[in-house]
Order: C-alpha cells, then sequence, then structure tokens
C-alpha cells in the first residue's frame, strides 16, 4: 500500500483564495476590512519569520496587517499596554501575541490580557472553555487546520477511531476536543502511553502532536489509517540539517491510506487558519455571515 499524500500547500492556497474572496465582498458590500495586529518581542530569529511571513499573507488576502516589534526588555507593563490599546482598536479585528516571549514575561497573562473575541490564536481561557464546553469559540490554528485536512479527506468523521498522541494546550488537547465535536471516538495518548503502539494501531485517525522526531514508525500505525504528523523538528542528517516530522514517513506511507508530509502538510495550514480566523472575528463583531468552511 502506497498513502495517498495530503497536500497542505495546496489546501491552505484554496483556503487563502477563499478568505481574499470573503474580504472583498466584505470591503465591496459594507466598507469593511478585516485587521491583524501581530505583537513580537526580542529578537528571536525563527518567531521574526513567521511573523514577516504572516504580515504578507495577511495583505495578500486584502486585509490590514499591524505590527508592533517591541525590544526583548520591554516591561510587563508596556507590553499589557499595548494589548489593552489593540484591544479597544475598532480596526483590529485580530491580535497574536508571538510565543515564545522573552522569560521575564509571563505568556499566560499576556494571552489572556487579549479580548477573547480578537483572540485569534485561540489561546484565551474564555475560548478554551467554550471549546471545551462545544461552545463558538475563537479556535486554534494548527488543530483547525488538521480538521480541515481531515474533513476534506474523509467528509464525515462520525464514528471514526481518533487518536490524538500529544497533550500540549496548543495542539493536543484542542485537537481532541475538535474531534470528538465531529463525533469522533477520541484518546489522548502520550509519551508516558503504555504500550503506545497498540494504542496508536486501533486509530483510524492518528494525529502525530508530541514534539519528537520520528517517533511515530510505520509498525505503530493501522494499514489504512489517515495519519497527520503536526511535528516540525530539525535534525541533522549527512552534515544537514533538515525537518522531519513525529512520524517517520517512509515506514508510515508504506502503511497508511493517506498521510501529510513534512514539511508541506499542516505546517502551510495554521497561517491559513489564522486568516480564515481572523476574518471569522471580523464577521462576528459586526454581526454578519460567518464563512462556509473555515470555522469548527
Amino acid at each position: 500500500m502506497t498513502a495517498t499524500v495530503i497536500d497542505g500547500k495546496a489546501f491552505a492556497a484554496r483556503v487563502r483564495a477563499q478568505v481574499a474572496a470573503h474580504v472583498a465582498r466584505l470591503r465591496d458590500e459594507h466598507g469593511l476590512v478585516p485587521g491583524l495586529a501581530v505583537v513580537l518581542v526580542g529578537e528571536d530569529p525563527a518567531s521574526q519569520v513567521y511573523v514577516r511571513n504572516k504580515g504578507t499573507q495577511t495583505v495578500e488576502a486584502g486585509m490590514q496587517s499591524f505590527e508592533h516589534k517591541l525590544p526583548a526588555d520591554t516591561s510587563e507593563a508596556d507590553l499589557l499596554a499595548l494589548i489593552a490599546e489593540l484591544n479597544a482598536d475598532p480596526a483590529v479585528h485580530g491580535i497574536l501575541v508571538q510565543l515564545p516571549l522573552p522569560k521575564h514575561l509571563d505568556s499566560d497573562l499576556a494571552i489572556n490580557a487579549i479580548d477573547p473575541a480578537k483572540d485569534v490564536d485561540g489561546f484565551h481561557i474564555s475560548n478554551v472553555g467554550l471549546l471545551g464546553t462545544g461552545q463558538k469559540a475563537m479556535v486554534p490554528c494548527t488543530p483547525l487546520g488538521c480538521l480541515m485536512l481531515l474533513r476534506d479527506h474523509h467528509g464525515s468523521l462520525a464514528g471514526l477511531n481518533a487518536v490524538v498522541v500529544g497533550r500540549s494546550n496548543i495542539v493536543g488537547k484542542p485537537m481532541a476536543q475538535l474531534l470528538l465535536g465531529d463525533s469522533c471516538t477520541v484518546t489522548i495518548a502520550h509519551s508516558r502511553t503504555k504500550d503506545l503502539g497498540a494504542v496508536c494501531r486501533g486509530a483510524d485517525i492518528l494525529v502525530a502532536a508530541v514534539g519528537r522526531a520520528e517517533m511515530i514508525t510505520g509498525d505503530m500505525v493501522r494499514p489504512g489509517a489517515t495519519v497527520i504528523d503536526v511535528g516540525i523538528n530539525r535534525v541533522e542528517r549527512n552534515g544537514k540539517l533538515r525537518l522531519v516530522g513525529d512520524v517517520d514517513y517512509a515506514s508510515a506511507a508504506a502503511v497508511a491510506g493517506a498521510i501529510t508530509p513534512v514539511p508541506g502538510g499542516v505546517g502551510p495550514m495554521t497561517i491559513a487558519c489564522l486568516l480564515a480566523n481572523t476574518l471569522t472575528a471580523c464577521c462576528r463583531a459586526k454581526g454578519l455571515p460567518e464563512p462556509d468552511g473555515l470555522t469548527a
């Protein structure tokens, strides 16, 4: 068996095009332009690249991009004051504080200072609670992207057995909630799960979000299962750094029915869903219909 490759890069391009089309309608019919504000504190190179990509794609989708770059020694009071300004700014519909923050800043305090309606990362405790109780919430971007890929591939997910390997607040836990919302039978596994391989082999849908390079191998995959690899790990091979996922792609692809590659799978969906969440936040703020297919 050779697995079908789930092309996240191509799917993300379609999501961005759908967002751009809806943004154009908002502008033409309502004179409304969604705005995304990104706050970057410090000089972390990976964060700088990520913020730059977010800004570029925001503008390409027809939205306003507001970038706030603060020095690494920014005080907690100054960061919270900026967030309060953005909360009150009617041109800003989505706010994202880029993580990680410098060690002297409290990430939870900063995230929970964001207006939950503008929390397009879906990390605010109010959105976590709303998602966990099945209510309308802003949903974390990476799990939302995974859900979109799964819905596109399977259609209905009802009744499927899903195993999520990883219990982070950013991916693992919200991913499990989203799958429950689509009527899957869900198991959360992790590094201390007894006989992890046996648990994984029971999955129709296997989501790897554990943060360990190539931890999930082909003998842990049920034949025909769909494998969603959230991991992005840099490893050295033959003197060169390369990106690999949490799944050993070659062995898993020989068994699975479908699989996301790394790179080019889940990764491109994260920014696409950030744009979708910003659009959704704008529509909700103005009492307008939400875009079809871009929410959980």
